[in-house]
């Protein structure tokens, strides 16, 4: 067990920092994509099929991170994020819509007060990470002053692939004191971090840090969420659970469209971290067109058919 004395210890330096990271076990790359292809093939039928795509429904994080958004679409995202499907009010809400921290506001004034979608937004120099830490810090500040409920942060993945953990221990210790009583979601960008072995990595240093989620992918790098990338930091998260006694959450995030898609990464979460992390409150979904989707799979098992693709509004 890592009690506080020993958690302290790990991030008193860069060489204690280091020295915990490359001792933590190595990832059998053949396996981890082997155990992800073999979990993908798990087939969900009929009342198990529609618990699924409502939970999945309730995990996604609606998301629009265009340089063409306006408030108009944020708010038309905000409407769709509380009633999916106006006309089925069984379908269940999502649990965020994500903006840039500009339009945070538009987005919260869209929700209405002490709404159950929680807005959350991309900080710290989205989608690069490539600026200080004063710029990182009050990009957060901004955020959550205007009424974010999360922040979704990216780490500076030169400075983690230079070896420069402490670096990038102390900036997410640093926004996370900005974010307040914000959940912080730390972007490792797994895309671009090469290894399995450097995913872990990252997730524990993310977790050691203070993390409240751990997410994959900005959806601006390719390749962005993969099953074996989550099934790592699904482990992570997992295994520091039993050694802190702290759970953190995961999003995989980019790359995720169908329905299909969304139930295999749920049955990596219940056969990976189990079933305590089948709850919006530990696993999310970044995504912008996999809700539609969801609502055609719903609507044919409700009604035996599919409807038009234009149906659902666009996202």
């Amino acid at each position: 067990m890592l009690d506080d004395a020993r958690l302290s210890d790990i991030a008193s330096s860069e060489a204690s920092l280091r020295r915990f990271l490359h001792g933590l076990p190595g990832v059998d790359q053949t396996g981890a994509e082997a155990r992800a292809a073999t979990l993908a093939t798990r087939s969900i039928k009929t009342t198990a099929k529609q618990f699924a795509i409502d939970l999945a429904i309730s995990m996604i994080d609606l998301t629009t991170l265009e340089g063409q958004d306006t408030p108009g679409k944020v708010r038309a995202l905000c409407a769709k994020a509380l009633r999916p499907d106006p006309s089925d009010r069984t379908v269940p809400r999502v649990a965020a819509v994500c903006v840039y921290p500009d339009l945070v506001a538009t987005a919260k004034e869209a929700l209405g007060p002490d709404s159950p979608v929680k807005v959350a937004s991309v900080a710290t120099g989205f989608p690069s990470g490539r600026t200080s830490l004063a710029v990182k810090e009050a990009d957060t500040r901004e955020a959550v002053a205007a009424g974010a409920d999360e922040v979704d942060m990216v780490i500076d993945r030169g400075a983690f692939l230079a070896g420069r953990y402490g670096e990038v221990f102390d900036e997410i210790v640093a926004v996370k004191q900005a974010a307040g009583d914000a959940h912080l979601k730390v972007i490792l960008e797994t895309g671009e971090l090469a290894t399995y072995d450097n995913v872990r990595r990252a997730s524990w240093l993310a977790m050691l840090a203070g993390g409240d989620f751990i997410k994959t992918s900005t959806g601006k790098v390719s390749p962005a969420a993969t099953l074996p990338v989550t099934l790592v930091m699904l482990e992570a998260v997992r295994d520091f659970r039993e050694a802190t006694g702290r759970q953190v959450g995961v999003k995989p995030a980019g790359g995720i469209r169908t329905s299909k898609d969304a139930i295999k990464y749920l049955v990596l979460v219940n056969e990976t971290a189990g079933d305590d992390w089948l709850d919006p409150d530990w696993f999310r979904l970044g995504a912008s067109s996999l809700l539609n989707d969801l609502l055609m799979q719903r609507q044919k098992l409700a009604t035996g058919r599919y409807a038009g693709p234009d149906y659902f509004t666009l996202d």
